[in-house]
C-alpha cells in the first residue's frame, strides 16, 4: 500500500469509527499526545481526552450522526513520515460545511493522526456572494 493510500485509509477509518459511534476506535486513530481542535475551538489534548470527549457525544446529541469520507482530500507529505491532510467536511448535523486539517504521522504501528482542526466555512465578510 502506498503512503498516500495508507493516509487515505486512515481518514476512511476515522469516518467509519465516527459512523459506528465508537469513541475508543475513533481515538485510537490518534497518537497518544495528539491535539484535537473542535468545531467550537476547544482543544482535546491527548488520545484519552479525545475518547472521553467523544463518548458522551456519540451516546447523546450526535448518536446516529453520519459523516461522509471526503471525496478528494489534499494529502501533502512534509517528510516521508509526516503528511498534512486538508479536506472538506460536513458537520455531524449536516447543516454546515467545514474544512478539516489533519497531520498524519508514521509510527512503528502504522499511520496515526497527530492533530485535527475543524473549522466551519462561512461567507467572507464583504466578499461578493
Amino acid at each position: 500500500m502506498s503512503d498516500v493510500s495508507a493516509v487515505r485509509d486512515l481518514l476512511d477509518r476515522l469516518v467509519a469509527a465516527w459512523n459506528d459511534g465508537d469513541a475508543a476506535a475513533y481515538a485510537d486513530l490518534f497518537v497518544e499526545d495528539a491535539d484535537y481542535i473542535t468545531l467550537f475551538g476547544h482543544n482535546m489534548a491527548g488520545r484519552a481526552a479525545i475518547e472521553e470527549g467523544h463518548r458522551p457525544l456519540f451516546e447523546g446529541p450526535l448518536k446516529g450522526s453520519r459523516l461522509v469520507a471526503p471525496a478528494d482530500p489534499k494529502i501533502r507529505f512534509l517528510t516521508p513520515d509526516v503528511a498534512v491532510v486538508v479536506a472538506t467536511g460536513i458537520s455531524p448535523g449536516g447543516d454546515r460545511e467545514t474544512m478539516i486539517t489533519l497531520t498524519a504521522v508514521r509510527r512503528e504501528t502504522g499511520w496515526r493522526f497527530g492533530s485535527f482542526q475543524n473549522t466551519p466555512r462561512v461567507p467572507v465578510p464583504g466578499a461578493a456572494a
